[in-house]
């Protein structure tokens, strides 16, 4: 088996940006996907999909065995996501992908990039605004409003394959805006890695997941998170965040003028 060096460079460069940032790897790799590698809009999400969920599961694993996961949290937030995911790919199934279709997970996928730009780059404003918002977001009210959130986060994901990561701890620390940042980050990852191997099932059903290129690219991008991860506290947080923005708000321009 030749291996496709570009795929592994690929991986290694985007799980960097993950270590380093925390956020990204969905946010990156389907336009890298699309542009680099030329893949049908589809497939590159489907395949992003199983990447973000491979990824994520030793994180997972970890913040679980720190009792960074509060499963209260995640339980409704799965409540909403995961009938949200399998409803979106039903109703993939019964259109199929056709031109009009490509259009749609094009202008997801665009809109998408841009509202996870908008959430790194403004991380420190969320926390005020969830305070702002606990006269409204009351204890009764939370959990209907976490598998809201949920639903929101499952049609999203499975139509973009973006999402699971940034706007899910978004919106936890917008409901929740004082849980501990560890379990703040522990319950999204421990949300996404079910609800994009649900929606990464759902794709490969319609045959959206190039098998081989995932393998190359998780070749590449395992160690270089592990890398990147023993590297953050010798950057300032302002330069990644700021530098992935800036790859955000590339990426999802030229994806909408792809559209």
């Amino acid at each position: 088996m030749q291996l496709d060096w570009t795929a592994i460079a690929a991986g290694a460069g985007v799980g960097s940006i993950v270590g380093l940032t925390g956020v990204g790897g969905g946010s990156l790799m389907t336009p890298l996907l699309i542009s680099v590698f030329h893949l049908d809009k589809a497939v590159a999400i489907g395949t992003d999909l199983w990447f973000a969920g491979l990824t994520k599961v030793s994180g997972a694993v970890a913040h679980h065995h720190q009792g960074h996961v509060d499963y209260h949290i995640t339980r409704k937030l799965l409540y909403g996501s995961i009938p949200a995911s399998i409803l979106t790919t039903l109703f993939m199934h019964l259109q199929g992908i056709t031109k009009s279709g490509q259009s749609l997970l094009a202008y997801a996928l665009g809109i998408a990039l841009l509202l996870t730009a908008l959430t790194v780059a403004f991380r420190p404003f969320w926390l005020k605004v969830g305070i702002w918002l606990e006269r409204w977001v009351t204890r009764e009210r939370r959990p209907y409003l976490t598998v809201a959130c949920g639903v929101i986060l499952g049609v999203l994901v499975s139509l973009s394959s973006i999402g699971a990561g940034a706007l899910g701890a978004t919106m936890i620390l917008l409901l929740y805006p004082r849980l501990d940042v560890r379990r703040l980050v522990g319950s999204d990852i421990a949300h996404a890695v079910p609800l994009t191997i649900v929606a990464g099932i759902g794709h490969a059903s319609l045959g959206n997941v190039d098998w081989m290129l995932l393998t190359e690219l998780l070749i590449g991008s395992l160690p270089a998170i592990w890398i990147a991860a023993k590297l953050t506290k010798h950057l300032p947080d302002t330069i990644t965040r700021m530098a992935l923005c800036g790859c955000l708000v590339l990426a999802a321009n030229k994806v909408l003028m792809s559209a």
